[in-house]
């Protein structure tokens, strides 16, 4: 599985593109925004894109989901529980800057356990909810694509509508850290890291 990843928007919001090597079949996840720039990653990738998948609905990881969409007609997958903000400016928190980010209606709405199939591959859902009522990670092999529960060396907000740092260091805990060490954690913000060096040192779950 290849990943590409791309620092997109003013909260330069980690956006990946996954892809199978053999079929070019892929998804992109938290596209939060410069559609553009996005599209463009893609079409020079060859890439003929499945799915969108999004961690959570906070503005700065859906900005580009309408267009995306729009110009892919990719399916669109996002939690059950944090779906409303797909459309609801005050969940995604965008009402609170003065403008309202909307994104489209989902096409999947996902569960804990749930499996996505690309060409060869399965995608997982875990749902790890904490810095949102009905955020999830995404497992794939042997990487983790953790939206804003898992950083390196820290872990998400829990000061939002939704947010429980109790709930997202459980979430962490009894869904990320038994993880083999060597799985890679691609997160929403920030450089990458793995479930060993975070198990070893990451001080909120220690």
């Amino acid at each position: 599985m290849q990943v590409h990843r791309m620092a997109v928007g003013l909260m330069e919001t980690n956006c990946y593109i996954i892809a199978d090597e053999k079929t070019n079949e892929g998804a992109v996840i938290d596209p939060g925004a410069d559609s553009s720039l996005i599209l463009d990653k893609i079409e020079t990738l060859g890439m003929k894109l499945q799915y969108i998948l999004l961690t959570h609905t906070h503005y700065d990881h859906i900005g580009a989901v309408a267009q995306l969409k729009r110009v892919t007609g990719a399916k669109l997958a996002v939690s059950e529980e944090d779906a409303a903000g797909l459309t609801d400016g005050r969940w995604n928190l965008s009402a609170y800057g003065g403008s309202s980010v909307e994104a489209a209606e989902a096409d999947i709405l996902l569960k804990d356990g749930d499996e996505l199939r690309l060409s060869g591959q399965t995608i997982k859902v875990l749902s790890t909810p904490g810095h949102t009522k009905g955020g999830v990670c995404f497992l794939c092999g042997g990487e983790l694509f953790s939206g804003d529960t898992l950083f390196a060396g820290s872990v998400g907000r829990s000061d939002f509508p939704g947010g429980s740092m109790d709930a997202l260091v459980q979430s962490i805990k009894t869904k990320l850290m038994p993880l083999d060490d060597g799985v890679r954690v691609y997160p929403g913000h920030g450089p990458a890291t793995t479930i060993g060096r975070e198990r070893a040192g990451n001080p909120y779950i220690r």
